[in-house]
């Protein structure tokens, strides 16, 4: 089977014309080809007015290396990689000893366990918040209340930040071994929707994450795997060996007990705050760095449909109209737009009492009358927050206290139109844009809670923005704050065995660790991790080869 890129037709084309493309591309007659298989389709908008689809297919024809040999010299026409996971091992019946635990329910934790039971080696899979269910309904209590569940919300309980987001599943991370492959097989398997094999931009949606990450509990747990819900780890211990070296023998749980564990994947999201206080206690590394701050900004839907796709606004294939923007302001920052939501809504996504959070959710229909993107601007530890590892954590903590001042308590939110933002005035009301926030908003001036710097580059890049998407910097656009969770502000560093750099035992990994942004890429990540430990458990299971010599 062979691999055909780029293959270009009408936005509407008719089903026979895409088999009729690739007899033309390749010069074959109709009854040479066997059979194919969509494997990306995208679009290419750049011409409004002459949108088309851009496909990959795989092809199977009856004489193949013919083919490949006429177009080797094409690099749109190449034999079809073997993306097919193949797992490291299995341990053998019986097998016994100290099970890996993976802490954090999220990507990474999720696939880290699917894979780590699909060997069967059985994880315990410790997760502070609740299973995803309870969850949404905590969640939805902070939006239609106000009142919030510090062990379950947007960010603690089963399926991770994620659940509540777009859930977007592309990534432009290297993947050499199409791990990225496995995960979304997995999640059709578990209830996606197939089309997220073959988007070029494909999402799930919350409540058919809901249901997913339930079917893959379901899963490990058939498989032998163990979860513990509202179970929050609260010290690690870790002795000291000869030699300076560290080895992680346990942890200790808020339930009073202690776990053995001398394999522990370190999955946990990018808010648990008091986790990364404890390792720093207990001397694991880590080390500060960089991320992005900013406000969450709205407009409705149809505005991008029209700025992006012109006459063609509202197409059933293009569906919600989404955007990447970036630009490098004169004060050395970069803006950019981030976890773009079409047809969704800003949420609500703070952990901790007395502070406000935004981030952006959709469902799979992407039906809802906004579109809302992060508008944010990249910080580093030496300009920012230099000093202790952990600094960011207290910068993002005083920004999300400014903003529940700002909103006037109970968890609403501060808003301004972009207007009065480029006039420096505080915002005294709304026009055409209504805010999505919940559990409500409060208009005022957002340099109660955003730094002046950050401010000062939105300021310049949105009229930049304006002129590449056209409504973008509307005068009654919204801009809520805060956004400060755009990734994690430290890294527990690893070494090539996956391992804490020098505390042996420790996997850390996924987007709390610093080593993904979105969810395919914590999921990927949690794949490595699984295949570092079984590594490790299979080898220290495997029997002694004795030679000759020894069995003389």
């Amino acid at each position: 089977m062979l691999r055909l890129s780029n293959l270009i037709l009408p936005l509407d084309h008719p089903p026979e014309a895409l088999p009729a493309a690739i007899c033309a591309r390749l010069g074959i007659r109709p009854d040479a080809l066997q059979s194919f298989t969509v494997f990306r389709r995208g679009n290419d908008a750049r011409r409004k007015t002459d949108i088309r689809l851009v496909y990959v297919v795989d092809v199977d024809l009856a004489d193949e290396a013919a083919v490949l040999a006429r177009f080797r010299d094409d690099p749109d026409v190449k034999p079809k990689p073997d993306m097919d996971y193949r797992f490291i091992g299995h341990a053998p019946p019986g097998h016994a000893g100290l099970r890996p635990v993976v802490i954090g329910a999220g990507p990474c934790g999720v696939m880290a366990a699917l894979i780590l039971a699909q060997m069967g080696l059985r994880p315990i899979i410790i997760e502070r918040g609740k299973a995803v269910r309870e969850r949404t309904k905590d969640t939805w209590g902070l939006w239609r209340r106000g009142v919030l569940e510090p062990e379950s919300n947007a960010q603690f309980g089963e399926g991770g930040a994620g659940t509540f987001s777009d859930g977007k599943l592309y990534s432009r991370i290297k993947d050499p071994r199409h791990l990225g492959r496995k995960v979304l097989e997995e999640f059709v398997k578990a209830g996606a929707p197939d089309d997220i094999l073959w988007e070029a931009h494909p999402h799930i949606g919350t409540f058919r994450l809901v249901t997913m990450v339930m079917n893959i509990r379901a899963t490990v747990e058939a498989l032998g795997g163990e979860y513990r819900f509202q179970t929050r780890v609260e010290d690690f211990e870790v002795e000291s060996l000869p030699h300076g070296s560290r080895q992680l023998r346990g942890l200790h749980l808020s339930d009073g007990s202690f776990l053995r564990a001398e394999h522990v994947i370190m999955a946990v999201g990018h808010s648990a705050r008091d986790t990364f206080h404890r390792l720093h206690e207990r001397g694991v590394h880590i080390e500060a760095k960089p991320f992005a701050i900013g406000v969450r900004i709205e407009h409705p839907q149809s505005w991008i449909d029209r700025a992006r796709y012109g006459p063609h606004a509202g197409n059933r294939i293009l569906g919600a109209a989404a955007y990447s923007l970036a630009h490098k302001a004169r004060n050395g920052r970069s803006v950019y737009s981030f976890c773009m939501c079409p047809g969704g809504r800003v949420v609500a996504a703070t952990s901790e009492e007395g502070r406000v959070v935004t981030n952006g959710m959709s469902q799979y229909s992407r039906a809802e009358f906004n579109a809302n993107s992060g508008l944010v601007v990249d910080i580093s530890p030496e300009r920012d927050f230099p000093g202790n590892p952990l600094a960011g954590i207290a910068l993002q903590r005083k920004l999300e206290s400014l903003a529940y001042e700002a909103g006037g308590g109970g968890y609403r939110a501060p808003v301004q139109r972009v207007e009065d933002l480029l006039a420096s005035r505080a915002s005294t009301g709304l026009g055409e844009v209504v805010p999505s926030y919940k559990p409500g908003v409060t208009p005022t001036d957002l340099s109660a809670c955003v730094p002046d710097f950050v401010l000062e580059a939105m300021r310049e890049a949105l009229p930049v923005f304006g002129r590449k998407l056209q409504g973008y910097d509307h005068p009654d656009v919204v801009l809520t704050g805060v956004e400060t969770r755009t990734s994690s502000p430290i890294r527990i560093t690893r070494g090539a065995d996956m391992q804490s750099l020098n505390t042996a035992g420790l996997y850390p990994g996924g987007e709390g660790a610093g080593y993904a942004g979105g969810i395919l890429s914590a999921a990927v990540d949690g794949i490595r991790l699984a295949e570092a430990v079984g590594r490790s458990l299979l080898d220290d299971a495997a029997p002694a080869v004795t030679s000759p010599a020894m069995r003389a």
